[in-house]
């Protein structure tokens, strides 16, 4: 495994529409295991392809690995189904745009479907600080920034 470079803003990859994943082998593979690697090292909760400079439809994430518990997903092409009529408003914080918190409000709860490493189609619903990160890292996916989504609305 190997720690990758993420990409600052406003690197052009980070605005630009991924493409889906059409090959699932062993360089896939590679780069999910080198995308958790650099997520960790970084210290971050998620990390999208597009932030280390691949346009490519593929994340990760691992919203407890800070508590001691490591348990890192992978998603291949992954597609929102459904949304919660409740929202939530949180601070949420980017790799590729360095110490500079967003108040985003989101979805509190998300059905995602996505392909695993070896095309298998997936579902599943989530919800709390695992639905912000996975939406979070979808919006990474077309181009879209925190930044771009942040409301000035106090949390009070």
């Amino acid at each position: 495994m190997a720690v990758l470079d993420i990409v600052t803003h406003p690197a052009p990859v980070l605005r630009a529409k991924a493409r889906p994943v059409a090959l699932f082998d062993a360089t896939l593979s590679q780069l999910a295991a080198d995308m958790i690697e650099t997520m960790y090292d970084a210290p971050g909760r998620g990390l999208a392809a597009p932030q280390v400079g691949l346009p490519m439809r593929i994340f990760v994430t691992d919203v407890d690995w800070r508590t001691g518990n490591p348990a890192p997903k992978v998603f291949v092409n992954p597609e929102i189904v459904e949304v919660s009529e409740e929202t939530v408003l949180r601070e949420e914080g980017c790799l590729s745009i360095p110490d500079t918190p967003c108040r985003v409000r989101r979805p509190a709860r998300v059905t995602l479907t996505w392909q695993d490493l070896k095309g298998l189609g997936q579902e599943a619903v989530f919800e709390g600080i695992e639905a912000t990160c996975v939406q979070h890292e979808l919006d990474h996916l077309d181009g879209i920034l925190c930044i771009d989504r942040h409301e000035e609305e106090d949390f009070s």
